[in-house]
């Protein structure tokens, strides 16, 4: 279950709730329950997945992207594979966890483990948003945030991308006041 930590302390776990404080973002966040097929969850539970695997995943979940080309343009869907041994860990931590924003939205689909997004509102306060499996988040295009992934290291998600070139971090530089 997702967690929304707001600056003060204050923590909302019920999705709606934290949907509704998301909104003035125009941040998306849904729950997103994964097939129940044992071969996906199997695959999900292993660190390490060979180029097979992957394309398994990917096409088990081909019907949600056919949706995400119709609805936001997204063109193409990638599966992040992160676990301690993954050499994308060091980039994704020393890159993504400085505040940023993105040409294109950002939509991200957490299959399993999880991750940390963060977010500045108009009024300059922050929040942070823990996302685990089943959940989905979709950042509209120059949202200033954040994202790092949690101690344990691990998350499989899904990536939509709408350009080639529109994940690239266009860094802010804001100080964080929130960050666990």
């Amino acid at each position: 279950m997702g967690v929304l930590q707001l600056e003060d302390g204050t923590t909302y776990s019920d999705i709606r709730a934290i949907a509704r404080k998301l909104a003035i973002l125009n941040i998306e966040v849904d729950r997103l329950p994964t097939q129940k097929k044992s071969a996906v969850q199997k695959i999900l539970l292993q660190d390490i997945l060979d180029v097979t695997e992957k394309q398994q995943i990917l096409a088990a979940f081909n019907s949600k992207f056919e949706r995400l080309k119709l609805t936001s343009g997204c063109q193409w869907c990638d599966l992040k594979v992160l676990h301690p041994g993954s050499p994308q860990i060091y980039p994704i931590m020393t890159q993504s966890d400085r505040t940023h924003t993105h040409t294109d939205a950002e939509v991200l689909h957490v299959l399993a483990g999880e991750c940390v997004f963060g977010f500045v509102y108009p009024n300059g306060s922050q929040v942070q948003l823990m996302l685990q499996a089943e959940e989905y988040i979709k950042v509209p295009a120059n949202t200033e945030h954040w994202f790092y992934l949690t101690p344990s290291l691990y998350l499989k998600a899904l990536q939509y991308y709408t350009t080639s070139r529109g994940w690239v971090p266009q860094y802010t530089n804001r100080k964080l006041k929130i960050k666990n």
